[in-house]
Protein backbone atom coordinates (compact mmCIF):
# COMPACT_ATOMS: atom_id res chain seq x y z
CA UNK A 1 0.00 0.00 0.00
CA UNK A 2 1.30 3.53 -0.73
CA UNK A 3 2.25 6.56 2.02
CA UNK A 4 -1.15 8.07 2.76
CA UNK A 5 -0.78 11.99 1.72
CA UNK A 6 -1.97 12.40 5.19
CA UNK A 7 0.98 11.80 7.76
CA UNK A 8 -0.06 8.99 9.85
CA UNK A 9 2.75 7.75 12.74
CA UNK A 10 1.98 4.18 13.49
CA UNK A 11 3.13 2.98 16.81
CA UNK A 12 2.86 -0.93 18.06
CA UNK A 13 4.26 -2.18 21.08
CA UNK A 14 3.65 -4.44 24.01
CA UNK A 15 2.12 -3.47 27.06
CA UNK A 16 3.60 -0.91 29.88
CA UNK A 17 6.00 -0.44 26.98
CA UNK A 18 6.01 3.42 26.83
CA UNK A 19 4.46 3.40 23.65
CA UNK A 20 1.01 5.69 24.71
CA UNK A 21 3.14 8.27 26.49
CA UNK A 22 5.20 8.81 23.68
CA UNK A 23 2.36 8.14 21.18
CA UNK A 24 1.02 11.44 22.82
CA UNK A 25 4.39 13.30 23.43
CA UNK A 26 4.39 12.59 19.57
CA UNK A 27 1.28 13.89 19.08
CA UNK A 28 2.18 16.77 20.89
CA UNK A 29 5.36 17.54 19.24
CA UNK A 30 4.41 17.69 15.63
CA UNK A 31 1.34 19.03 16.45
CA UNK A 32 -0.81 16.09 15.17
CA UNK A 33 -3.94 14.21 16.36
CA UNK A 34 -3.67 11.00 18.42
CA UNK A 35 -5.03 7.74 18.65
CA UNK A 36 -5.34 4.91 21.68
CA UNK A 37 -6.47 2.36 19.93
CA UNK A 38 -6.39 0.11 22.77
CA UNK A 39 -8.68 2.29 23.95
CA UNK A 40 -11.90 1.48 21.82
CA UNK A 41 -11.46 -2.45 22.90
CA UNK A 42 -10.96 -1.29 26.68
CA UNK A 43 -13.95 1.22 26.01
CA UNK A 44 -15.61 -1.49 24.41
CA UNK A 45 -15.46 -3.52 27.43
CA UNK A 46 -16.56 -0.96 30.18
CA UNK A 47 -19.34 0.35 28.23
CA UNK A 48 -20.64 -4.02 27.90
CA UNK A 49 -20.00 -4.05 31.39
CA UNK A 50 -21.22 -1.05 32.86
CA UNK A 51 -24.70 -2.13 31.26
CA UNK A 52 -24.58 -5.77 32.23
CA UNK A 53 -23.63 -7.15 28.91
CA UNK A 54 -21.32 -10.36 29.50
CA UNK A 55 -18.04 -10.04 27.07
CA UNK A 56 -19.19 -13.49 25.77
CA UNK A 57 -21.84 -11.84 24.10
CA UNK A 58 -20.87 -11.24 20.64
CA UNK A 59 -23.51 -9.56 19.24
CA UNK A 60 -24.06 -6.94 21.82
CA UNK A 61 -20.27 -6.33 21.99
CA UNK A 62 -20.51 -5.64 17.96
CA UNK A 63 -23.49 -3.31 18.39
CA UNK A 64 -21.40 -1.08 21.04
CA UNK A 65 -18.01 -1.02 19.31
CA UNK A 66 -19.71 0.26 16.01
CA UNK A 67 -22.25 2.75 18.27
CA UNK A 68 -18.96 4.12 20.42
CA UNK A 69 -18.29 8.17 20.12
CA UNK A 70 -15.56 8.65 22.09
CA UNK A 71 -13.62 12.03 21.59
CA UNK A 72 -9.83 12.25 22.17
CA UNK A 73 -8.94 15.38 24.19
CA UNK A 74 -5.04 15.21 25.07
CA UNK A 75 -4.94 11.62 27.69
CA UNK A 76 -8.62 11.88 28.19
CA UNK A 77 -10.92 10.08 26.79
CA UNK A 78 -14.08 11.45 26.91
CA UNK A 79 -17.95 9.71 26.67
CA UNK A 80 -20.91 11.36 27.61
CA UNK A 81 -19.08 14.13 29.16
CA UNK A 82 -17.18 12.10 31.74
CA UNK A 83 -13.29 11.07 30.90
CA UNK A 84 -13.06 7.38 31.68
CA UNK A 85 -9.51 7.23 30.92
CA UNK A 86 -8.45 6.70 34.56
CA UNK A 87 -11.12 3.65 34.80
CA UNK A 88 -10.65 1.99 31.39
CA UNK A 89 -6.70 1.99 31.92
CA UNK A 90 -5.84 0.11 34.13
CA UNK A 91 -4.93 -3.59 34.19
CA UNK A 92 -7.99 -5.09 34.52
CA UNK A 93 -9.41 -3.53 31.55
CA UNK A 94 -6.19 -4.12 29.13
CA UNK A 95 -7.21 -7.94 30.31
CA UNK A 96 -10.82 -7.51 29.08
CA UNK A 97 -9.54 -5.71 25.83
CA UNK A 98 -7.06 -8.47 25.39
CA UNK A 99 -10.03 -11.40 25.54
CA UNK A 100 -12.68 -9.81 23.91
CA UNK A 101 -10.06 -8.52 20.70
CA UNK A 102 -9.68 -11.59 18.75
CA UNK A 103 -13.64 -11.35 17.63
CA UNK A 104 -13.42 -10.72 13.81
CA UNK A 105 -16.73 -8.43 13.66
CA UNK A 106 -15.44 -6.41 16.98
CA UNK A 107 -12.27 -5.66 15.08
CA UNK A 108 -14.06 -4.96 11.72
CA UNK A 109 -16.56 -2.58 13.27
CA UNK A 110 -13.47 -0.71 15.57
CA UNK A 111 -11.04 -0.92 12.41
CA UNK A 112 -13.14 1.29 9.88
CA UNK A 113 -13.65 3.75 12.95
CA UNK A 114 -9.90 3.89 13.68
CA UNK A 115 -9.31 4.69 9.87
CA UNK A 116 -12.19 7.99 10.58
CA UNK A 117 -9.16 9.51 12.80
CA UNK A 118 -7.04 10.29 9.86
CA UNK A 119 -7.04 13.48 9.50
CA UNK A 120 -4.75 17.16 8.88
CA UNK A 121 -2.51 17.84 10.07
CA UNK A 122 -1.35 14.11 10.72
CA UNK A 123 -2.24 10.99 13.07
CA UNK A 124 -0.36 9.45 15.65
CA UNK A 125 -1.90 5.82 16.30
CA UNK A 126 -0.65 3.66 19.25
CA UNK A 127 -2.08 0.08 19.25
CA UNK A 128 -1.15 -3.43 18.66
CA UNK A 129 -1.98 -4.13 15.02
CA UNK A 130 -1.48 -0.07 13.98
CA UNK A 131 1.40 -0.91 11.49
CA UNK A 132 0.66 -4.13 10.73
CA UNK A 133 -3.32 -3.92 9.99
CA UNK A 134 -5.21 -0.26 10.32
CA UNK A 135 -2.42 1.66 9.22
CA UNK A 136 -0.20 -0.01 6.77
CA UNK A 137 -0.13 3.49 4.83
CA UNK A 138 1.76 5.12 7.74
CA UNK A 139 4.61 7.23 6.53
CA UNK A 140 6.31 6.18 10.26
CA UNK A 141 5.94 2.84 11.88
CA UNK A 142 7.46 2.35 15.45
CA UNK A 143 7.65 -1.11 17.60
CA UNK A 144 8.05 -0.40 21.63
CA UNK A 145 8.96 -3.11 23.94
CA UNK A 146 11.01 -4.01 27.21
CA UNK A 147 11.98 -6.51 29.09
CA UNK A 148 8.47 -7.82 30.86
CA UNK A 149 10.44 -7.23 34.68
CA UNK A 150 11.32 -3.62 33.70
CA UNK A 151 7.43 -3.45 32.43
CA UNK A 152 6.07 -4.97 35.46
CA UNK A 153 8.03 -2.74 37.18
CA UNK A 154 6.52 0.52 35.38
CA UNK A 155 3.09 -0.85 36.15
CA UNK A 156 3.65 -1.29 39.67
CA UNK A 157 4.12 2.49 40.26
CA UNK A 158 0.59 2.90 39.15
CA UNK A 159 -1.35 0.33 40.57
CA UNK A 160 0.82 1.81 43.99
CA UNK A 161 -0.87 4.90 43.18
CA UNK A 162 -4.23 3.33 42.74
CA UNK A 163 -3.90 1.51 45.93
CA UNK A 164 -4.77 -2.07 44.00
CA UNK A 165 -2.44 -4.29 46.09
CA UNK A 166 -0.98 -6.60 43.40
CA UNK A 167 2.90 -7.08 43.68
CA UNK A 168 5.39 -7.16 41.02
CA UNK A 169 5.46 -10.76 40.60
CA UNK A 170 1.41 -10.49 40.50
CA UNK A 171 2.04 -7.85 37.48
CA UNK A 172 4.56 -9.51 35.87
CA UNK A 173 2.44 -12.92 35.68
CA UNK A 174 -0.12 -10.55 34.01
CA UNK A 175 2.01 -8.91 31.11
CA UNK A 176 3.18 -12.65 30.63
CA UNK A 177 -0.19 -13.29 30.24
CA UNK A 178 -1.36 -11.15 28.02
CA UNK A 179 1.96 -10.95 25.76
CA UNK A 180 1.01 -14.23 24.90
CA UNK A 181 -2.55 -13.73 23.78
CA UNK A 182 -1.75 -10.28 22.10
CA UNK A 183 1.35 -12.65 20.46
CA UNK A 184 -0.06 -15.51 19.24
CA UNK A 185 -4.26 -14.73 18.45
CA UNK A 186 -5.41 -14.85 14.83
CA UNK A 187 -5.99 -11.54 14.20
CA UNK A 188 -4.81 -8.70 15.09
CA UNK A 189 -1.24 -10.26 16.06
CA UNK A 190 1.09 -8.26 17.78
CA UNK A 191 4.43 -8.16 16.24
CA UNK A 192 6.80 -6.04 14.59
CA UNK A 193 5.94 -4.43 11.05
CA UNK A 194 8.94 -5.45 8.41
CA UNK A 195 9.57 -1.77 7.95
CA UNK A 196 9.06 -0.52 11.62
CA UNK A 197 11.75 1.00 13.42
CA UNK A 198 12.10 -1.55 16.55
CA UNK A 199 13.01 0.47 19.77
CA UNK A 200 13.83 -0.58 23.38
CA UNK A 201 12.31 1.36 25.50
CA UNK A 202 14.00 -0.42 28.77
CA UNK A 203 16.61 1.71 30.80
CA UNK A 204 15.73 4.53 29.06
CA UNK A 205 13.78 7.82 29.61
CA UNK A 206 11.12 8.69 28.60
CA UNK A 207 12.64 12.02 27.37
CA UNK A 208 15.63 9.88 25.57
CA UNK A 209 12.87 7.62 24.01
CA UNK A 210 10.86 10.31 22.74
CA UNK A 211 14.27 12.18 21.38
CA UNK A 212 14.97 9.07 19.33
CA UNK A 213 11.32 8.50 18.17
CA UNK A 214 11.47 12.17 17.22
CA UNK A 215 14.67 12.04 15.02
CA UNK A 216 13.65 8.83 13.34
CA UNK A 217 10.10 10.21 12.49
CA UNK A 218 11.70 13.47 10.99
CA UNK A 219 14.24 11.46 9.07
CA UNK A 220 11.31 9.48 7.47
CA UNK A 221 9.87 13.45 6.53
CA UNK A 222 7.75 13.96 9.46
CA UNK A 223 7.48 17.71 9.26
CA UNK A 224 6.37 20.25 12.61
CA UNK A 225 7.15 20.29 15.91
CA UNK A 226 7.79 23.32 18.62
Amino acid sequence: MSTNPIPIIAIDGTSSSGKGTIAYKLAEYFGYNYLNAGALYRLSAYTALANNVNLSHKEALIQIASDLRPHFKGKQIIINGKDVWPIISTQEYGNHASVISPIKELREALFYAQRKMIASPGLVAEGRDMCTHVFTDAKVKLYLDADVTVRAERRLIDEERKKTGKTLEMIEKELELRDHRDMTRDLGRLYPADDACIIDTGNKTIDEVLKECVEWCEAQGIVGGC
